[in-house]
């Protein structure tokens, strides 16, 4: 038995929004850990494609940058991440009917966002396709994972809003933001599968090939040995109370595995779901103003036309930017 799961991000690089960060995890029965990690597209191809032009019309699992579709196209930009995230959601459950119970599903914890004015609006699910022909993808999905042995254990995502962003970004650096985000999902996972010694698989983070100072800092007491430490993969063995988890931090993960592909997809869902909230709120104090993705670029033409209705309103400038 193998517990494989895989984490990525979303919202890394922008200038306004949230960063978000996801987990996913499967535990496959038949699967050998000293054999290395399976091929879940390979175990799930009746269904599962990586690419989103199939001519099969599988479901397209794949890092999040290759799915989502442009603003003002001819299909919705996000009918490739709802249709994987909300497909494999709905083989664990009931399909969540608003982004809010999205959200509850995956134990974002949206209290702390709904403080934020432009992140307090929910909307119905799904955006862009039909909850009966997502129920028939979930259910399709469903039959082809039991009969490939293999079952979803984990789907769980955080939010980082702009505050907390800036104040972890100035205590400790960008990359420190993303990076305790992740050990926190990874101890997640490990605490509520102890037994299991999980095999994690996450995207390098910012070029870094050695780990364990910022393992050690952020598992204080454990017990660390390197596996492999190189230019493309670093993988560390950690145990604390007799039990073990494997972390492999690796270039383009998300073209590897599986796991780290469908939590890609699951962050960025997530923070197109928060960004879309954000357009929301403030289109309707300035419907002028054209909505914005928030990265650099685009996010300096919308706080320009933006500024006055801030103004106006009492809203700061400061407490929507995050530090570079």
């Amino acid at each position: 038995m193998l517990l494989f799961a895989g984490i990525d991000e979303a919202g890394y690089g922008p200038m306004l929004g949230p960063l978000c960060v996801a987990a996913t995890a499967f535990r496959i029965a038949d699967a050998d850990p000293a054999e290395g990690p399976p091929d879940l597209w390979d175990r799930l191809a009746s269904v599962v494609a990586r690419r989103a032009s199939d001519k099969r019309r599988r479901i397209a699992v794949a890092d999040s940058k290759t799915l989502k579709s442009p603003n003002g196209g001819r299909q919705h930009p996000l009918r490739h991440l709802e249709r994987g995230v909300l497909s494999m959601l709905g083989a664990m459950g009931p399909l969540p009917a608003s982004d809010e119970e999205l959200l509850d599903r995956l134990s974002v914890g949206s209290e702390r966002l709904r403080t934020r004015p432009w992140y307090a609006a929910s909307r119905s699910l799904p955006v862009a396709a039909t909850a009966e022909r997502l129920g028939i993808d979930a259910a399709k999905l469903g039959r082809a994972m039991r009969t490939a042995g293999v079952e979803p254990v984990a789907m769980m995502a955080e939010a980082i809003d702009e505050e907390a962003f800036n104040r972890l970004c100035t205590a400790a650096g960008k990359a420190h933001v993303n990076f305790v985000a992740a050990m926190r999902l990874v101890d997640r996972l490990w605490r509520e599968h102890p037994e299991a010694h999980p095999r994690v698989m996450i995207d390098r983070h910012g070029g870094r090939s050695d780990y364990v100072e910022p393992l050690l800092r952020a598992f204080p007491g454990v017990q660390l040995r390197v596996l492999a430490q190189g230019d493309r993969v670093s993988r560390y063995r950690l145990e604390r109370d007799g039990s073990e988890i494997t972390l492999s931090f690796e270039v383009e993960c998300e073209d590897r595995h599986l796991p780290t592909a469908l939590a890609s997809m699951t962050a960025k869902l997530v923070r197109e779901l928060l960004m879309d909230r954000f357009n929301r709120f403030f289109g309707g104090l300035a419907p002028e103003v054209k909505p914005t993705a928030g990265y650099v670029t685009d996010a300096r033409r919308w706080l320009e036309e933006i500024a006055p209705t801030l103004e106006r309103r009492g809203l700061r400038r400061q407490d929507l930017v995050r530090l570079a």
